[in-house]
């Protein structure tokens, strides 16, 4: 396997000054500020979307032509960045928007999004098909599209034998038999990272005699490696799959497994990493249409081709994530090669937005001093 995605991984720079100076780069190769809605306008006229997105996003070649095929409407991708540099990118554009639609704001900045008021309310026909838990929003300004589990991944080799069982909570990762054996993520710098924080905060609360706090002390105790990325942790720090450390234990998604099946080399009967179902936190992503959108309409036909079988049943495979849609079939790798963790953590958005920072900066202290 060569790749994995890594539009989770945040920037470990100010992610404002960054994106300020990709907008004042982007309107000095377009003329100006004018230059953009010039574009935008330009793009309705001739029949043209304009859907903002992180740097991952990825389809097959045969979708993007059914969607042309069924719309009459060209779709022209503008990547992003991050997850969090496109959505800077949309709020300091939101007077006047660089696209129709925007996709890939997840529930952990779904706060931010709604609280800039830059989406318009729209509910699609196809979402009778999505089941209720993914829709967040009852006031319909995001449309659920997929969805993914951060999770632990374990080295086959090593965890779950004899000698080693799983772990089967997340209080065991402070025992001494998994000392020196676990990587994470700078939930500051990392989308995983902030995943798995916010999963032992809800497992383990703010308060009581075993808060989030003493866990990661315990954790830290334990000498658990934490580095600033997830490329950085699973391919330099973990020894299972396409990974070249030491470590067995990492936090990755469940659809590692599936994406170390589809770029092996040769094909194989089984992964060579799993799934611990403990400690499991749901990441659900959204397509919105932006307010000024210049395209309204077509904005409108791309979300409901978002929710399309021939779209969801290709983004597993092509993004690695799974389809929100009940009625897409996942592929064979997917179905094969990992596990969907039956209770993962879904976390209220609102109260990420209101405490994320606060909780960053409390880790920070534990973890970085």
């Amino acid at each position: 396997m060569s790749r994995q995605p890594s539009r989770r991984t945040l920037p470990s720079a100010s992610p404002m000054v960054a994106t300020l100076l990709a907008v004042v780069l982007l309107a000095a190769g377009c003329g100006g500020g004018g230059g953009v809605a010039t574009s935008s306008a330009s793009a309705e006229k001739s029949g043209e979307v304009v859907l903002m997105t992180h740097d991952s996003f990825a389809l097959p070649d045969t979708v993007m032509a059914a969607f042309r095929q069924e719309t009459g409407l060209e779709l022209r991708v503008l990547k992003s960045g991050d997850a969090g540099s496109m959505l800077n990118q949309a709020i300091l554009t939101k007077d006047n928007p660089m696209a129709d639609v925007i996709f890939g704001v997840d529930n952990t900045f779904l706060s931010r999004a709604l609280d800039e008021d830059i989406f318009s309310v729209y509910v699609s026909g196809s979402l009778a098909d999505v089941p209720d838990e993914f829709e967040l929003d009852p006031e319909h300004r995001v449309t659920p599209v997929d969805y993914g589990d951060v999770c632990l991944n374990y080295d086959k080799e090593v965890i779950g034998t004899v000698d080693l069982p799983l772990p089967a909570t997340l209080a065991d990762l402070t025992r001494p038999e998994y000392k020196g054996l676990l990587v994470v993520q700078n939930p500051a710098t990392s989308s995983p990272g902030l995943a798995f924080l916010l999963a032992t905060i809800a497992e383990f609360g703010e308060s009581g005699d075993y808060p989030w706090q003493q866990f990661w002390r315990d954790l830290m105790a334990n000498d658990v490696l934490v580095v600033s990325g997830w490329e950085e942790a699973y391919y330099s720090e973990f020894s299972g799959g396409a990974g070249e450390g030491d470590r067995p234990l990492v936090v990755s998604y469940a659809s590692s497994p599936p994406a170390e099946a589809i770029f092996a080399e040769t094909p194989l009967t089984e992964a060579s990493t799993g799934v611990v179902p403990a400690g499991a936190f749901r990441h659900i992503e959204f397509a919105a249409i932006l307010k000024g959108a210049r395209n309204p309409s077509g904005a409108e036909k791309l979300i409901d081709f978002m929710l399309s079988i021939s779209f969801q049943e290709a983004i597993p495979e092509s993004m690695f994530v799974f389809p929100v849609n009940q009625n897409a079939e996942l592929p064979d790798t997917f179905t094969r090669f990992t596990t969907i963790p039956d209770n993962p953590v879904k976390m209220d958005y609102e109260s990420i937005g209101h405490n994320r920072e606060r909780w960053i900066r409390e880790w920070t202290e534990i973890a970085i001093g």
